[in-house]
């Protein structure tokens, strides 16, 4: 009998770096392992969109349409470079109106795109008709998907995530005659059992016929990835997701090799030379050598299949969790997700639904449970992310409409989402930027962070292996403090002490500013080392005038908006600043009537937890 060939696409370069390095890789650092890639023969990879298009303005100081341009370039024109896309959030995590999920498929077929999988965490299937549509009319292959997850053990309604229910989501699929190429099932935590897996891919090409091509997505985070897999392929699936090391297996995709291995004696092959593989594998390793590799990253975790944190979600936020100082609550916020899901209506973990679970998790941890409802999972429970699998609980929609001060609704969603093209036009033009269809797609999915980079204030945030080196320690010495070790100061290597905090500065000799990487860890504290020479004055706080009660920051974060000034009279309950924590803008109000007397902080600072931000009299 003749082996069937198994198509896969090779997802290091996206879904392996959000998996691994929360997306933040340069494209300069792993072009070498995507030219190698290509000469073992591998014509299929993904190579943008999820989290690998916000990641790069945020974080990497890069343009996403160049990475893309760039890999294009070096592709040729007939490899398949994928993307992926988030429905009616497309590459954002918030929700875009028509005219963006048109502008969407253009741009990225203008920039490489060959094919663009769509997928709806709510797996409500209206989400993923415009936006299907779009793809297909900007000439681009649509992959449309139906998201899996496993259920929590403790979870007693079964009716939800199982076979029967992701065959009723491809029913409606083809009574919508939304257009698609290929179907994927993808399970974003790693969590459907195999059986599932199988049982609804064998229905699935029953409906679908013998020629319809039938993908599968799975992560190895909870240790299921190659069982499942296995599964899909015997129950009929024609292609499969893979990475490479070393970003495979833990939170990404299986290892090529690692199903290589397992192909051997079965009906199935890859059609590979194992040699060549394995010599793109270690250009691979050789490359990313000097990055920060999270240890979580390539652990399984039993503890995921009582929580699913996706594995393209799961170290993108405990990076963050590292940027907020707050990364030893890490078990503590997975415990509480499990209460989250299933409070929230049960829709598949996988962005930004999955960041919606996190984020409120992360809030019932910081402030205490439904304190405080985050925007996104409050919005979700109300209805305005779409139809949630099953009602969300009805105490906590309850709880939602008050702190949101918005009624549910049940729409359909981008119904309700004003056109924004022209006001994302205005936006960049009033920041004297060209008004190209770049800019004013960067604007629209990334708002004021997009802007930043526009106007080269974006920071730099890569973490790289020396950024983790332990400091080194100096025995107390009650009589004198001990010389700091002496370093040259060059353009990479600075050493920065402000506020008694050590920092490690890269200056590169481009159009960029000096970039604050990542914070060490604090030298000898027992003994300080005298601060190195500042790179600027370091102001000094407004003091508060004697009498004024103090607003404290509830939370770790960044200033991004203060719409208020010194003097302004406000009540108690108006908006005073905004801080970004965990990918949320969480608002804070006046807690008392009266005047701001002093704004301590300004915008783009960070601030920590108790920190005081204004104080009123």
């Amino acid at each position: 009998m003749a082996l069937k060939k198994i198509q896969f696409m090779d997802t290091s370069f996206r879904d392996g770096f959000q998996s691994v390095y929360g997306a933040r890789v340069r494209t300069e650092d792993f072009l070498p392992a995507f030219e190698a890639s290509l000469e073992a023969g591998i014509t299929h990879f993904e190579f943008g969109g999820g989290a690998r298009f916000q990641s790069l303005y945020f974080y990497c100081q890069e343009d996403a349409f160049d990475m893309m341009d760039k890999l294009r370039a070096v592709a040729g024109p007939d490899i398949n470079l994928q993307t992926l896309a988030r429905g009616i959030n497309v590459v954002g995590l918030s929700q875009q109106p028509r005219d963006i999920i048109e502008l969407h498929a253009k741009l990225f077929k203008k920039h490489g795109t060959t094919s663009i999988r769509n997928f709806d965490a709510l797996n409500d299937t209206r989400n993923l008709d415009f936006t299907g549509r779009s793809i297909k009319n900007a000439g681009l292959n649509h992959q449309i998907a139906i998201s899996l997850m496993g259920l929590p053990p403790a979870i007693k309604d079964r009716s939800v995530h199982s076979p029967e229910f992701y065959i009723e989501k491809l029913e409606e699929i083809l009574e919508k005659n939304i257009p698609f190429d290929s179907l994927v099932f993808k399970d974003a935590s790693g969590t459907t059992p195999p059986q599932i897996v199988k049982d609804t891919v064998k229905k699935a090409r029953e409906i679908l016929g013998k020629d319809r091509i039938i993908w599968f997505h799975t992560h190895e985070t909870a240790g299921l990835g190659t069982a499942a897999i296995m599964a899909a392929v015997e129950a009929g699936a024609d292609g499969i997701d893979l990475s490479k090391s070393p970003v495979s297996g833990g939170t990404c995709q299986p290892d090529i090799l690692t199903i290589m291995a397992a192909f051997q004696n079965t009906n199935f092959t890859l059609d590979l030379d194992y040699h060549k593989v394995l010599k793109a594998e270690s250009v691979f390793e050789e490359s990313m050598k000097k990055y920060m590799m999270p240890p979580e990253a390539k652990q399984t975790s039993p503890m995921i299949t009582l929580s699913p944190m996706p594995g393209g979600a799961l170290t993108s936020n405990t990076m963050m969790m590292r940027d907020n100082k707050t990364l030893h609550l890490y078990p503590k916020v997975i415990e509480e997700m499990a209460d989250v899901v299933a409070k929230g209506g049960f829709g598949t973990s996988v962005t930004p639904v999955s960041q919606f679970y996190f984020q409120q998790a992360y809030m019932n941890v910081m402030m205490g449970k439904w304190k405080k409802i985050t925007d996104g999972y409050g919005n979700m429970v109300l209805g305005y992310f779409g139809k949630t699998p099953r009602p969300a609980d009805p105490e906590i929609v309850k709880i939602a409409a008050e702190q949101l001060k918005k009624e549910p609704f049940t729409g359909d969603p981008i119904d309700i989402l004003p056109p924004a093209y022209e006001t994302s036009k205005q936006a960049v033009i009033d920041n004297n930027l060209p008004p190209t269809d770049e800019n004013i797609f960067i604007y629209a999915t990334c708002k004021e962070k997009g802007l930043e980079f526009l106007k080269g204030n974006a920071p730099l945030s890569i973490y790289y292996k020396e950024d983790e080196k332990p400091a080194p320690v100096t025995a107390p010495a009650p009589a004198q403090t001990p010389a700091p070790e002496k370093k040259t100061a060059t353009l990479d290597n600075l050493l920065v002490t402000v506020n008694g905090k050590s920092y490690q500065v890269s200056v590169q000799p481009n159009t960029q500013t000096v970039q604050h990487v990542a914070p060490v860890a604090p030298i000898a504290p027992a003994a300080p080392v005298a601060p190195a020479k500042p790179v600027a004055p370091t102001p000094v706080p407004a003091q508060a005038s004697t009498g004024s009660s103090p607003l404290q920051a509830p939370i770790h974060g960044v200033i991004i908006k203060i719409p208020v000034s010194e003097g302004q009279m406000i009540k108690e309950g108006d908006l005073v600043l905004t801080i970004e924590a965990m990918k949320m803008e969480n608002e804070i109000y006046a807690h008392k009537t009266g005047k701001i007397d002093k704004i301590m902080v300004k915008p783009n600072q960070n601030v920590d937890e108790g920190q005081t931000l204004l104080s009123i009299i």
